[in-house]
């Protein structure tokens, strides 16, 4: 059996979250927005190991939220995970909400089409039963969503549902659901994290 220890690092959204899974428990810890800059990020997370009695060593990987979101906390998040991975010599994985989403998911449905908003905007990612994409992130509008994926199986997540539109929140086959840093292990065990190109997910 596989066993993980890992620090989660999200600042995709309005309210981020840090996650440790470390000495066969969990910790977790909400960020505020505002403190996303580098210094104040890395003040944190030494804040939060610090509260839990961790270390660097006690855990092994860093998986860290590529997006989509505000792209300076992105950035800056990233920054801070790379750093923390060179420094201690722990490997760095990436993952973006659009995967996290459907994880949940795995081998349920054929086509799973995972939504959000973003600066007025909607985004919508395809992955397969096995949470696979070949499909590149695409911008649509609510006619469309409304039209050509009424009927299809749709994931958004809690954190996006105040942005949507009301006639799509009453579509059949949608899902609004909570993001789980526990379920990045699943992702993490199926080697769906990115390995190599770790950098923020941008939506124009």
């Amino acid at each position: 059996m596989v066993i993980m220890n890992f620090l989660s690092i999200d600042c995709s959204t309005d309210i981020g979250s840090l996650f440790v899974k470390a000495k066969n428990k969990t910790f977790s810890k909400i960020l505020q927005s505002d403190k996303y800059n580098n210094d104040l990020l890395m003040k944190q997370i030494l804040d939060f190991f610090t509260e839990n009695d961790l270390s660097f060593d006690n855990i092994s990987e860093i998986l860290v939220n590529q997006g989509p979101g505000n792209f300076s906390a992105l950035r800056s998040s990233l920054a801070i995970a790379k750093g923390i991975s060179v420094a201690k010599k722990i490997k760095l994985l990436g993952y973006d909400t659009f995967l996290w989403s459907c994880s949940k998911f795995f081998n349920k449905h054929d086509a799973i089409y995972s939504i959000t908003k973003h600066k007025e905007k909607y985004f919508v990612k395809k992955f397969n039963n096995k949470l696979i994409s070949n499909k590149k992130t695409t911008e649509i509008t609510k006619e469309e969503i409304i039209k050509k994926y009424k009927n299809n199986f749709k994931v958004i997540t809690k954190e996006v549902k105040k942005y949507f539109d009301e006639e799509i929140l009453k579509l059949n086959n949608l899902n609004i659901v909570t993001l789980d840093h526990n379920e990045l292990e699943f992702l993490r065990l199926r080697d769906l994290l990115e390995k190599s190109l770790i950098r923020p997910i941008y939506l124009s």
